[in-house]
């Protein structure tokens, strides 16, 4: 996935994520975040990132946003690999 379609993807799961009441505050959290810093850091990849962290944390918040975007079940993840932060660290 290239890092533009997985900003686009971030970016609906942004989206689906501020408008879930039950997990949005979740979300904000877990994170530090506050509501204001959903719209002004919907830019930044790092930021997508970790709302693609959490999203993927649960199997079925996956499923639900998934198929609320109609997107395949691998897209969160597919994505997150592709944004920062993702690369595999080799400790030897």
């Amino acid at each position: 996935m290239s890092p533009e379609s997985a900003e686009d993807v971030a970016v609906r799961a942004l989206v689906w994520l501020a408008g879930n009441d039950d997990l949005c505050p979740v979300f904000l959290g877990s994170t530090g975040a506050a509501p204001e810093d959903l719209r002004a850091q919907a830019g930044d990849p790092a930021f997508l990132a970790s709302v693609l962290d959490f999203v993927t944390m649960d199997d079925a918040w996956v499923i639900a946003f998934c198929d609320a975007q109609g997107l395949p079940y691998d897209a969160p993840l597919r994505a997150r690999q592709a944004l920062p932060g993702a690369e595999q660290v080799h400790w030897t």
